[in-house]
């Protein structure tokens, strides 16, 4: 995969504002286990978009000395949910209600036929039931970041009308190993207790392969927790799980979870569409810079390519570039990062996609000129010019 260089937009830079003063306000609480929740949430958020911020809460983190055991809350009512994500700041930390943005995310056919089928069962779910039969009841989302698992979480949770509720298992075991089995079943119970779709984001972080040597009592126990809930899991409610690492989940947990999705990266053609729809505003000023913006980006995870898309966007509506300038710059990025074989691949590809000059292509890509040239010769009488 190709790693895009880390900035920084308008956006990310409110979530910084509203952490920010979340973080203070906790701190003048005196809130020490919802502050150290919180810190560890802010280390994985910010460890791409801002890596020096992230590493600096870090080492701040595990400087820290740990504070006395969680005290013991009442999860929020359902109809209390709002107020408690601002009331309740350890429980903020813990589970978070997370219903922005809900959009249809685009998925290949591959990932788009299990989710039809999961959005028909649970919608028909007193059918099935009449005829003895039980709808799905949990699924686990298996792929990189970036490739729309929260995403399709938020748009399942939408489709259906339910709350969705996300648990961050990294944050927990960040700060709490020892005490995160009661804090995980207390969650559990709740989610449970009110139709809703919980989703347990990085479940990697828990469910490791029991026979791991450098695993902990701690762990093998909240496995077994996992696995009791999944296997009671009601009707009313939909568990989702989601994990980046499939290579590290007990194969037992695999095969308690009814549905299996396997999200892979998106290729080309999906990456195109992705634009196509992100860019639409822009009138078809995009359209002839399409397939070279896909061609760049392929490889790309989703979340990057809609990073890309906004900051394109925002250049040509404040014409602080123009769209030749923006994809010239999109590829010096990728020739920085790629071996020289592959150069040579981008030069041709931009030779027969683009309209740039063959001095142009050659200072982007470090390839010589009379290579390229060579490439617009094959080009025309590909063409029959």
């Amino acid at each position: 995969m190709v790693n895009q260089s880390s900035s920084v937009d308008m956006g990310e830079i409110r979530d910084i504002s509203t952490d920010l003063a979340q973080s203070i306000r906790l701190g003048l609480k005196s809130e020490i286990d919802g502050m150290r929740l919180f810190a560890a949430k802010l280390v994985r958020k910010y460890r791409q978009s801002v890596p020096d911020l992230s590493r600096q809460i870090d080492e701040y983190l595990q400087a820290a000395p740990v504070a006395s055991p969680m005290r013991k809350k009442t999860l929020p009512k359902a109809d209390q949910e709002v107020a408690a994500e601002g009331d309740d700041a350890d429980q903020l930390a813990l589970l978070r209600i997370d219903t922005a943005g809900a959009v249809e995310p685009l998925l290949s056919g591959a990932v788009r036929l299990p989710i039809q089928q999961l959005l028909a069962e649970r919608r028909q779910s007193k059918k099935l039931q009449a005829l003895g039969l039980e709808p799905i009841r949990s699924a686990v989302f298996v792929g990189p970041p970036g490739v729309g698992k929260t995403m399709t979480a938020k748009w399942i949770a939408a489709e259906l009308g339910l709350p969705l509720l996300v648990l961050d298992l990294t944050a927990i075991m960040s700060s709490y190993l020892g005490r995160t089995g009661n804090n995980l079943r207390a969650v559990l119970n709740y989610a449970k207790s009110i139709p809703c779709v919980l989703l347990l984001d990085e479940i990697d972080a828990i469910a490791k392969r029991r026979g791991d040597m450098s695993d902990v009592g701690e762990l093998k126990r909240l496995v077994t927790v996992i696995l009791q809930e999944i296997d009671a899991w009601p009707s009313t409610s939909l568990l989702l799980a989601a994990t980046n690492h499939a290579e590290l989940i007990d194969p037992a947990l695999w095969r308690r979870f009814d549905q299996t999705v396997e999200f892979p990266q998106p290729d080309k053609q999906r990456v195109e569409e992705l634009l196509r729809k992100l860019m639409s505003g822009e009138g078809q000023q995009f359209d002839r810079w399409l397939p070279t913006i896909a061609m760049l980006l392929d490889g790309y995870s989703f979340s990057d390519i809609e990073r890309t898309a906004r900051q394109f966007r925002k250049a040509i509506t404040l014409k602080t570039a123009s769209i030749e300038e923006l994809v010239e710059g999109l590829a010096r990025r990728h020739a920085a990062v790629i071996d020289r074989v592959s150069r040579q691949h981008l030069a041709k590809k931009l030779t027969h996609l683009t309209r740039l000059s063959q001095h142009k292509i050659s200072d982007i890509t470090g390839v010589s000129r009379d290579t390229i040239r060579k490439y617009q010769k094959q080009e025309h009488m590909t063409h029959g010019d």
